[in-house]
């Protein structure tokens, strides 16, 4: 669980991010996932945009992605998502 401090840090740090992944029609499906989950080991932090044609919410989206990946939803604003998982071996982004 992370500190308001720490989520503070990750939004500054996800601030110039763009988002990689896109989230539409189908809405979040197992590959989705698993790709994600690829990303974060490499990166740590990342976006997920949610496309206009989502049928789901943008709260539930997150709670599928968080749930799946082991992630820490950091921020949702707008149609943007952003995560966070700690990588096991490039540890890149040191919390306050």
């Amino acid at each position: 669980m992370l500190t308001g401090k720490q989520k503070r840090y990750l939004r500054s740090e996800a601030h110039h991010l763009k988002p990689i992944f896109q989230v539409g029609k189908t809405g979040v499906n197992d590959n989705m996932i698993q790709q994600i989950n690829e990303a974060l080991e490499k990166r740590e932090l990342l976006k997920v945009s949610i496309l206009q044609n989502c049928m789901e919410d943008k709260h539930t989206v997150s709670e599928q992605l968080s749930a799946g990946t082991g992630a820490e939803v950091v921020q949702i604003i707008g149609h943007m998502i952003v995560l966070y998982k700690a990588s096991e071996e490039n540890k890149r982004i040191q919390l306050p």
